[in-house]
């Protein structure tokens, strides 16, 4: 078993501990990330089976419809602000967390960079990282 994925807002009030790893981690360069982390691009990690997922506090939510319609909430803590963990309507199984929010942040390793074609010329990824105009192919 590995060891779980741990971390929470920056004032301490919303805690999570994620068990197992995730499925997909990824740097996000649509204009919803843009705008909710005040930079060029949001950096998310996925996981499936919220049955792992254990969260403490509580956090202020934000419905956004997403491109394709669907419903995506951000959680967010009402205290300090920070933006801790996303959730989606059409796939209740995933749990998505900030990778900011990681007591490791470290062990964020991207897989892809999502929504290229809004990256902003200032916003320099790690060119080995392959990117994508959209969301990938399954």
């Amino acid at each position: 078993m590995s060891k779980p994925y741990i971390g929470g807002c920056a004032c301490g009030a919303i805690r999570y501990e994620i068990a197992g790893e995730p499925v997909f981690m990824n740097h996000c360069q649509c204009r919803d990330c843009q705008q909710r982390s005040g930079s060029g691009h949001g950096s998310y990690l996925t996981f499936t089976g919220r049955k792992g997922v254990t969260v403490r506090g509580k956090a202020s939510h934000w419905d956004l419809a997403g491109d394709s319609g669907t419903i995506k909430t951000h959680a967010f803590c009402p205290t300090c602000g920070t933006p801790v963990y996303l959730t989606f309507a059409a796939m209740p199984d995933l749990f998505t967390v900030t990778a900011a929010s990681l007591d490791d942040p470290g062990r964020f390793k991207p897989q892809a960079v999502t929504y290229g074609v809004r990256g902003r010329a200032w916003d320099h990824l790690d060119p080995a990282v392959p990117k994508f105009d959209r969301m990938p192919p399954r």
